[in-house]
């Protein structure tokens, strides 16, 4: 097989081959886990602070005592040889191997070959060679297809076996290295030799940890295949470490077994170090202690007046390492079981085992503590206690041995049931204490800053206790743990809901951004200790004992420059402390130099000559302030290392899901606080600082995680701000404070309260559903009103703080929370609007919707009051953008952009109007009362009568809502639907054009006969006149529209209001207009300011649609008059309530003839225009001019002539059968005239005489409303005179179904007379309304009572010649 890889050129080629070109015993072996900063002993600040206490500043070479370089390096390593682990762990979808369960994506991993009858087999049969195996008999197609494709597996396999060679060298050289400073330290005690006791500790954890974790990889199964592969390619010959990694798997299989072997020789060092540790482990259990003797307050506990805290200030600062300790604890006695058998040691482990139920590896990985102690540390304890039981005769410690032996069998035996049950309690304990020593903390630094730099210390312990307990939180979130022997898992119990982590990450956040604020302050007070220490030093460098000491040159020389070093530090009296840059890496690595030197056990010159050289002094020792000196230089130059160390919170990246759970839980309940959003939020910031550099791709996951939560997280906090805006705009929010009593509710409430006399019966509790204004202050609804001011509070709060954080930094994404914020409040007020206008049944009133669209600005103005920005120019946009439409036809002269998107609210609204009230597609029977100003509806439309969105107050809330752009969409559409009306009307003119001609004829001449005859020749009359009433109904509505918009406009902008006013009264007459003026003259007619608007309004519809352009438009009058013969009759009556009928036809009439006449005669003067421009060329003559008043003329003649011609087929069709029709035709032409401004009633008086009207209305507001009845009847025998005792019962029965709700033809006769009076009111005003009419002095006409006997032959109308209430009285 053709080879490409370049190293398969030679026979002995293999991975393993280039390590021998590597010093297998010296660090140099690690150049790969080492990272650059590593190199330099003065960087400090690299992306990984692992290390404690600044061992990253180690120097190595040519020193006689110990080397830390070596520790710090192996470190590195360490985390990197973790970070390849967990790897690999997730590209094989974290198998199984002590069990050998492997899922399918393990398979297909592409790192084993997916043979698992093969590999299973040589995992399974580990150590055993695989010539031993026989795996031609297990699978050999499997086998064959290795062979076919060895180098491809054997490539795939080579960097992961390459980590297990790396894995067996860290083993040797840690081991060896931890062997090498148990031996040589002196002390490992953390208040003599803390520095150094940290750097063991933490190369015996890593090594710990590495080991543990190499048992979640199958070791086996890739060795083996590994080798079977490697003798496939190589003739059979084993790979050349493959014994010693067969040994060192075995030995460490399981682990915890060779761990236990090989740290043997370091266990009672170990159990030294926990043994001293204890003291702190047992002080941080205590809440009590830590709470009453105030280790994390910055003033004294006892006394007040005393506010540096110096009870206890290196206790207060070793609580900063004691998530370390637990960690010691954990580990030291797990891999040192006979460390257990001390005296003290079940106190310290019992402690630590009680409070935790997991032993955290690396990142999320973890093995179940208590599962691994009784395994593997129970085992050793019982073979103690048989040991001390069988040499009981022998030795007289026998006893003690074995009674702790017992005492540790039953503590370990029993802790696992304790943490079960106290674990997450303890905890709760714990955070609620950090919870309030941490808020007391910020409080007094924030109001005393001063006294940050010295307790600088007393806040990184803080903030360590902090994030320990975070971390634990999180860790156990979901933990199954078996209970006893048998496997059983039990999950623990934490609550997903503790609002404590809100607080403890706000805390921590606050804390951080003091220590980033003051950060001068710090250093300058830093920097003044040093100065102060380095004459201390100098001092005790010349004591007795220390001269007597008799240093060797060495370490004379680095005591010297230690002194030289802090007496060249600058002052920071004199010059600005932040413009103030020095770097002390220097000194620190000068004090660990004298560390390595006098802990060495191969020095003269030790740790204990130095203590007892200078603690004679009665003040701190040598080895004390230099400590502190160390410590104290990290506050100039490594502050933000420290931070990061104590106060980073990276590790909650593995966690993220669980994060956003409990920010999702907690943030927006009870006691969530809306400030802690910029904690969970500045979270994500450190997430990519847990990327390794070993695996390159984990920045970019890592990065494309952070974003995800962040934006996630911004998703929650956006939801809670509209759920609280949405809260505040409910009925429950501000609508219970603007509850309002309708007319029928309030009388409701005053006839109960007529009605009883006892107070109880008079109380609003009575009334279910009909709470009175003013209930929220009774005392039973406290609860609401505290929680309206609730969320107020939390809006209010959650909006300043939104306002005032800073960006999110997340690698290249930049999150600024306002932005967010203000489009999402600008979007939920878009939802808000859109949701308003309709309910669940239909359209809403708009009165109710423009109420509900202020309540809910009203809140957004509440939020801006707290935001940096204007919500209220957003407002507008909003309101615009579902407003708009295209350009205003009358003002605007730019076309609409084919991409603009049309308004959704506008079209919602609009559609419904011109569907349900122009058109009444529902068959709700709409009807325009001329009365009342609006329409009316026999049935609801939707969820309200047609009245209660058509009122004048209804369409002026319409139009402050939608503005100048709504009134022009729905005007447009009403013209687009009149327009296809009058096409229609346009087509049967031309359609019916010789019928109408011959018509009119015969109307001339008088012959009745022929005139019928070509009447009934007249096609699809009955629909022209259903066109003719839908248009009625688009000319009333839209004229309805156009008082309301002026009404609104005159409220608004009276200025510009009266000016269109003033203008529209001093138009020029001449036909034709300017351009200008005509748009003028229609920007007037939107606001009703021009005297005739139907006929304005119709006039632009037909230059538009091109009609009235022949002859066809001068037979209008007759096809009008011809609608007298039409069936539409038969359902038509006049209603004294509304003052019209179910039908508008006369309003069609009069706009259609008066707009078609206007068109006619601007087309033929731009015809006569064109013509004599031919034919005089440039020197035509322009042609004459017509003014208005010739034209109304015109209009006026074929106005007259349609009275003419009607009036004579009313009176020449009428028979005794169909009699009762006669009076909504007569009462039709005399509302006619009453509304044509060029038909005065004069010209319907010469053909119908007043007595006949008058008859009729006195019937209809005579004082019996019962004659009503008798009107609308459709028996052809019943007069407007018959007493409704005369109707059937079917006729009773229809007529209650058909009456419009609350809207009847019939009122009571006070409401008639209250009718009538209104009626003399307004003609005494010169209005003219229908009704009785009114007749001066001048015009008088003769009436006689009861002449219906004195007609000279067969009278038309006999019936109406008598009034039973008798003629009026003439003035």
């Amino acid at each position: 097989m053709a080879r490409s890889r370049q190293q398969f050129t030679s026979e002995d080629a293999s991975p393993t081959s280039s390590v021998r070109s590597k010093e297998w015993d010296g660090p140099s072996r690690w150049s790969e886990y080492l990272n650059s900063e590593m190199t330099s002993p003065a960087m400090s600040t690299s992306w990984k602070n692992g290390t404690t206490e600044g061992q990253q500043q180690e120097v190595g070479k040519g020193q006689k005592g110990l080397n830390l370089h070596w520790v710090v390096q192996l470190n590195e390593v360490a985390e990197g040889i973790l970070a390849k682990m967990y790897r690999l762990n997730q590209v094989l979808d974290y198998p199984d191997p002590v069990s050998h369960v492997f899922s399918e994506a393990f398979w297909k991993a592409g790192v084993i070959p997916n043979h698992p009858k093969i590999c299973l087999l040589l995992s399974k049969k580990f150590p055993e060679h695989h010539n031993k195996l026989q795996l031609e008999r297990i699978d050999k197609i499997a086998l064959d297809a290795l062979h076919d494709n060895a180098e491809v597996y054997f490539q795939s396999l080579e960097p992961w076996v390459t980590l297990l060679l790396d894995l067996m060298s860290f083993r040797e050289q840690a081991l060896r290295l931890i062997l090498d400073l148990s031996s040589t330290v002196i002390t490992l005690l953390p208040h003599q030799n803390s520095l150094i006791l940290h750097a063991f500790m933490d190369l015996f954890c890593s090594f710990v940890r590495v080991n543990l974790f190499s048992e979640k990889l199958p070791r086996k199964m890739m060795l083996q295949l590994y080798n079977l592969l490697h003798a496939m390619l190589r003739n059979g010959r084993d790979c050349e470490f493959y014994h010693r990694l067969v040994q060192f798997i075995d030995s460490y299989d399981p682990p915890l077994k060779g761990l236990q072997e090989d740290l043997n020789f370091v266990s009672p060092r170990i159990g030294e170090v926990l043994e001293a540790v204890g003291p702190i482990i047992f002080l941080s259990t205590d809440t009590k202690k830590l709470r009453n003797e105030g280790f994390l307050s910055p003033f004294h506990p006892r006394y007040p007046d005393i506010l540096t805290n110096s009870a206890h200030p290196m206790r207060a600062q070793d609580l900063a390492n004691v998530t370390f300790y637990r960690e010691w604890v954990l580990f030291g006695y797990l891999v040192c079981p006979d460390e257990l058998l001390r005296v003290t040691s079940i106190d310290i482990a019992l402690v630590v085992l009680k409070e935790n139920l997991v032993l955290a590896l690396f990142r999320d990985e973890y093995i179940l503590l208590h599962e691994d102690y009784q395994l593997y540390v129970l085992p050793r304890i019982l073979e103690s206690k048989k040991m001390a039981k069988s040499g009981r005769t022998k030795q007289k410690e026998a006893d003690l041995e074995y009674s702790v032996a017992k005492q540790v069998e039953k503590m370990i035996t029993e802790v696992h049931e304790q943490a079960l049950i106290s674990c997450d309690a303890i905890h709760r304990e714990r955070r609620i204490l950090l919870k309030q020593e941490i808020g007391r903390m910020v409080l007094f630094f924030t109001d005393q800053p001063s006294l940050l730099a010295p307790n600088i210390q007393m806040v990184f312990s803080a903030l360590a206790l902090v994030q320990c307990e975070i971390i634990w939180y999180f860790q156990h979130v979901g933990i199954a743990s078996s209970k006893s022997k048998a496997v059983r898992n039990v999950p623990v119990e934490i609550d997903l809901n503790d609002p404590t982590i809100g607080y403890l990450l706000d805390g921590m956040d606050r804390l951080c951004s003091l220590v980033r604020k003051y950060n001068a302050a710090i250093r300058g007070y830093a920097l003044s200790y040093l100065s102060s220490c380095a004459g201390r030093i100098r001092f005790l460098l010349g004591t007795p004992g220390m001269v007597a000491l008799d240093l060797d040159a060495n370490l004379k020389g680095l005591f010297q420059q230690i002194v030289q070093r802090l007496e060249n530090i600058p002052k920071p009296h004199s010059e600005n402390v932040s413009g103030i840059t020095c770097n002390l890496s220097d000194l620190r690595k000068d004090w660990l130099s004298i560390l390595m030197t006098v802990t060495s056990s191969r020095s003269s010159i030790n740790i204990r000559h130095l203590e007892k050289a200078t603690i004679s002094t009665g003040k701190e020792g040598l080895l004390s302030e230099g400590n502190a000196a160390y410590n104290w230089s990290r506050s100039v130059d490594e502050l933000e290392s420290q931070l990061s160390k104590h106060g980073s919170l990276k590790k909650l990246y593995f966690y993220h899901h669980h994060l956003t759970a409990v920010f999702r839980n907690t943030m927006f309940g009870p006691e969530g606080r809306p400030q802690h959003c910029c904690a969970w939020l500045g979270v994500a910031s450190s997430f990519p600082d847990c990327a390794s550099m070993i695996v390159p791709e984990e920045i970019t996951k890592i990065g494309r995680d952070a974003v995800l939560y962040v934006e996630s997280l911004i998703e929650s906090i956006m939801g809670g701000l509209e759920g609280l805006v949405n809260i505040l705009d409910s009925e429950g929010g501000f609508g219970m404070l603007d509850s309002q009593l309708l007319p029928e509710q309030a009388a409701i409430h005053m006839n109960h309260a007529t009605k009883f006399s006892t107070p109880s019966a008079k109380s609003p509790k009575g009334f279910v559903g009909l709470p009175l204004p003013g209930q929220e202050s009774y005392p039973e609804n406290n609860s609401s009103i505290k929680m309206l001011e609730a969320a107020m509070q939390r809006l209010t709060n959650l909006c300043s703080v939104l306002n005032d954080m800073e960006p999110i930094c997340v690698l290249n994404h930049v999150f600024v929370l306002r932005e967010y914020m203000r489009e999402c409040i600008l979007g939920n007020f878009r939802r808000r609007l859109l949701a308003v206008l309709k309910t669940d049944n239909d359209l809403q009133r708009p009165s109710v919707m423009e109420a509900l669209i202020r309540r809910h600005i009203s809140i957004v103005h509440l939020a801006e009051q707290h935001i940096s920005m204007d919500l209220t120019q957003g407002i507008r946009e909003v309101l615009l953008s579902e407003t708009f439409s295209g350009p205003v036809s009358s003002l605007h002269l730019f076309e609409k952009p084919v991409d603009q998107r049309t308004g959704s609210a506008i079209e919602a609204i609009c559609n419904w109007y011109i569907e349900n009230i122009v058109k009444d597609v529902s068959g709700a029977g709409i009807l325009f009362a001329p009365i009342h100003q609006c329409f009316r509806s026999t049935r609801p439309v939707g969820g309200y009568f047609a009245e209660s969105v058509t009122d004048f107050k209804e369409l002026k809330a319409f139009i402050r809502i939608f503005g100048g752009y709504g009134v022009d969409r729905i005007d447009r559409m009403m013209k687009e639907h009149t327009a296809a009306l009058l096409t229609c009307i346009d087509t049967a003119l031309r359609s019916n054009r010789e019928a109408l001609e011959a018509a009119a004829g015969s109307m001339h001449s008088g012959d009745r006969i022929e005139r019928e005859a070509n009447l009934k020749q007249i096609l699809d009359m009955d629909t022209v006149v259903g066109f003719c009433i839908q248009a009625g109904q688009a000319l009333a509505f839209d004229l309805l529209l156009a008082k309301a918009a002026g009404a609104v406009l005159d409220e608004g902008a009276p200025l510009i209001f009266s000016l269109l006013d003033g203008v529209a009264k001093h138009l020029p007459d001449k036909v034709p207009e300017k351009t200008e003026l005509r748009r003028l003259r229609w920007v007037a007619n939107g606001v009703g300011v021009v005297g005739d608007h139907d006929s304005e309004w119709v006039r632009s519809i037909l230059e538009d649609v091109g009609s009235a352009n022949d002859g066809s438009w001068t037979l209008l009058p007759y096809l009008f008059a011809a609608f007298m013969t039409s069936q539409v009759w038969n359902t038509t009556a006049f209603n004294v309530d509304t003052g019209g009928f179910n039908n508008n036809i006369h309003c069609l009439a009069s706009a259609v003839i008066a707009g078609s006449e206007f068109v006619r005669l601007e087309r033929e003067h731009q015809q006569q225009k064109q013509s004599s421009l031919n034919e005089h060329g440039n020197e035509g003559v322009e042609p004459e001019v017509q003014s208005r008043q010739s034209i109304e003329a015109n209009i006026k003649s074929m106005m007259q002539l349609f009275i003419k011609c009607s009036a004579g087929i009313i009176l020449d069709s009428w028979r005794e059968t169909n009699g009762s029709h006669l009076v909504a035709k007569l009462i039709f032409l005399d509302q006619l005239c009453e509304l044509s401004p060029y038909l005065p009633r004069s010209t319907l008086e010469a053909h119908i005489p007043y007595s006949i009207l008058r008859s009729i209305y006195s019937q209809y507001y005579s004082s019996n409303p019962l004659t009503q009845l008798a009107l609308l009847s459709p028996s052809p025998r019943q007069s407007p005179a018959v007493s409704l005792a005369h109707a059937s019962p079917s006729f009773k029965q229809n007529l209650g179904s058909s009456t419009p709700q609350n809207s009847g033809n019939y009122k009571a006769s006070q409401n008639q007379e209250q009718l009538y009076d209104t009626f003399t009111d307004n003609n005494k005003k010169n209005i003219r309304r229908s009704g009785p009419l009114e007749y001066s002095t001048s015009r008088k006409v003769k009436f006689v009572e009861g002449s219906s006997s004195g007609s000279m032959g067969p009278s038309p109308l006999p019936r109406f010649a008598v009034s039973r209430s008798g003629p009026l009285l003439y003035k």
